[in-house]
């Protein structure tokens, strides 16, 4: 006997013609994914510390430290770019991260106003350390993070290609694709900065979105050798249908754990777990109304020959 949950997201048994959408999905994720490029391009990203330069302070306050006060005296001396971000366990330390100005004796001058600030708010508090990053380390940084982004892509495409037919992994890194470029015209709608920290969420969204797509794809590879005459377009329908459970679970399951940290998080965790939840649904709409429409279109007239060469696989 199977052990059955007592809470399904979806009734088992579902018939829902997913692929009678295929138009309606690919085309709303085309335009969604052209206006994140143009949003790229115009206002464009909100570049972080990482990437465009800075100084950070390491401050050690009397006491623990009160962010609301803090962020409200380095906003009255004209620092609202300030980032703050708490450390260690006390909570006594703070890093405050001020952007990058044009000129050395700018920066030293924003460096005294946050000293002036911490006077204010928290009388005491010294400054353990000063770091500065420079523009040719951002730049650096950042070449290096899109290197990152683009090699995850390749090794996906391989991945796959070497583990299916290569429809299904053109289809994955295509959809993969679009679904960066959404994530990208959120983080540049939403102002979230760009930064190492933003970059590993999208790097982990990636991963994700990639293990969702390929559950779906094994149980479409399972049908092709298990119904040799059906429709591949029915059959794509049949094998979403079976995985949709474990599909809306997983995702239920991540986003339920990803939504305190966005919610409650502070500034250095909120970025990642905004882009993260906004991640888990667009790779998840992605698989069923996107990465499934594109298997259909590439694979209509060349997968169902592939699986009739394939032996059925043993139960």
């Amino acid at each position: 006997m199977f052990y059955r949950p007592a809470f399904r997201f979806v009734p088992d048994g579902t018939k829902i013609r997913f692929m009678r959408g295929r138009f309606a999905g690919l085309i709303v994720s085309a335009v969604l994914s052209l206006a994140s490029v143009v949003l790229f391009f115009h206002p464009g990203l909100n570049m972080g510390l990482d990437f465009k330069g800075g100084v950070v302070l390491q401050v050690q306050t009397p006491q623990r430290a009160d962010f609301p006060a803090l962020r409200t005296a380095l906003a009255q001396a004209g620092l609202e770019d300030a980032a703050l971000q708490a450390v260690g366990r006390q909570g006594d330390q703070v890093l405050i991260s001020l952007e990058s100005r044009n000129t050395a004796a700018a920066t030293q001058t924003a460096i005294g106003k946050a000293q002036d600030a911490l006077a204010k708010a928290a009388p005491g508090a010294k400054i353990l350390s000063t770091q500065a990053v420079g523009a040719s380390v951002s730049r650096q940084l950042f070449l290096q993070g899109i290197e990152a982004l683009g090699l995850s892509f390749v090794m996906i495409l391989a991945y796959i290609w070497f583990r299916f037919e290569w429809q299904f992994a053109v289809g994955a890194v295509a959809t993969l694709i679009l679904d960066t470029t959404k994530t990208i015209g959120f983080m540049v709608i939403t102002r979230i900065p760009f930064d190492l920290v933003t970059i590993a969420a999208i790097l982990t969204i990636i991963g994700y979105s990639t293990n969702d797509k390929v559950v779906v794809y094994d149980r479409v590879r399972e049908n092709l050798r298990k119904y040799k005459t059906m429709r591949l377009r029915d059959l794509i329908d049949l094998s979403i249908n079976e995985t949709l459970n474990r599909t809306l679970g997983t995702s239920g399951t991540v986003f339920l754990a990803a939504l305190p940290l966005a919610l409650f998080g502070g500034a250095a965790l909120s970025g990642f777990a905004w882009i993260m939840l906004f991640g888990i649904v667009v790779g998840t709409s992605s698989s069923i109304f996107i990465a499934a429409p594109i298997l259909l279109f590439l694979g209509e007239h060349r997968l169902r020959r592939t699986a009739a060469a394939a032996k059925p696989t043993p139960r």
